[in-house]
């Protein structure tokens, strides 16, 4: 299984540090986590001002130039906002700079400050998501295209440059909770990055099992049809540690986000409720880490690829540390 990172790159809560130090920061936990041999490293998309990660692609290039071997994708990249002929373009040259280590998850995002930022309306919400997703599928299948949608002048012997260094560049389907988006990468044949954020995981298996059965009934084959999870997780040398180093970050996050959404504020019972056997948060030691990743991979008949969401306002050097036993001590343990 690969074990990777995503980070939102989210503004500093430390009112002394600059948001230039916060990204040194990131670039510095990006090589730690190539350094100790993590598969993968994914950078969001967001447009509002918790975040700095709006050009993301931009962050991806500078990590390029200072890592050597671990991949380096969006997570996720809001396609329903963007042009993806520009999306191909700065992947392409993204994968060029990297020797071939780009990828893309494409979805929609779980925000929706894009829509009104570059004049769409939500009305089109599905729609936009699904056109501009056959036109990048296409943009990366075909050199010279011919294309027309609604939402982007018709494209007519258009060539389309810089082509990547990988042969086909890796596009994932990034859902959330929704049937549709599940049949929709199986019957695309894509990879699917599953968002689980709360709740219980076993109970996205049958959502999962959707897709695997859409994929196979449109002639792809099981091993095309990969599954990856991206789960709010936190490790640290005890339970108690790490516990006590994510909860603060992830309970200001989620009540504000919550306010905003109609939700009520976190508590602790339900932070330790979610963080139980069969819950969503992997907030623990390694060992214990390491036991629910594989506990979660069996629910879902298996998964490919397992990252950590954990920038909740945790100090840099812990990040660090927290990088380091994953690559040390989780993915030995998960991949034994």
């Amino acid at each position: 299984m690969e074990i990777g990172i995503d980070s939102f790159a989210a503004v500093p809560l430390d009112k002394n540090m600059t948001n230039a130090q916060a990204i040194e920061e990131l670039l510095e936990r990006i090589e730690m986590a190539d350094k100790v041999g993590l598969d993968i490293f994914g950078i969001g998309e967001h447009h509002r001002k918790d975040f700095l990660d709006s050009a993301p692609t931009m962050i991806l290039a500078a990590a390029a130039a200072r890592t050597k071997r671990i991949r380096l994708t969006s997570a996720v990249t809001v396609l329903s906002a963007a042009d993806p002929v520009r999306v191909f373009q700065n992947f392409a040259t993204l994968d060029l700079l990297s020797k071939g280590r780009a990828e893309i998850v494409a979805g929609r995002g779980s925000f929706v400050e894009a829509y009104p930022l570059f004049g769409l309306s939500l009305n089109d919400y599905d729609a936009l998501f699904a056109e501009k997703l056959e036109l990048l599928l296409k943009i990366r299948d075909n050199e010279v295209l011919n294309w027309k949608g609604r939402f982007r002048p018709e494209l007519k012997e258009q060539a389309i440059y810089p082509r990547p260094m990988q042969e086909k560049l890796p596009i994932w389907l990034g859902v959330g909770g929704t049937p549709a988006s599940f049949v929709r990468a199986g019957e695309l044949g894509l990879p699917l990055m599953v968002a689980v954020i709360g709740g219980e995981t076993h109970r996205f298996a049958p959502l999962v099992n959707l897709y695997r059965q859409a994929g196979e009934k449109a002639g792809f084959a099981p091993e095309q049809l990969k599954v990856g999870l991206h789960s709010l997780a936190y490790v640290a040398n005890s339970k108690e540690e790490a516990v006590n180093d994510y909860y603060p970050g992830y309970a200001s996050v989620f009540t504000k986000v919550g306010k905003e959404r109609g939700y009520p504020p976190v508590t602790r019972a339900a932070f330790d409720s979610q963080n139980g056997t069969l819950g969503a948060l992997i907030v623990a030691d390694p060992e214990e880490v390491a036991e629910k990743i594989l506990r979660h991979s069996k629910a879902l008949g298996g998964i490919s690829r397992f990252t950590f969401q954990m920038d909740f306002g945790i100090a840099h050097e812990k990040l660090l540390k927290a990088i380091e036993l994953i690559g040390t001590k989780v993915s030995p343990l998960v991949n034994n």
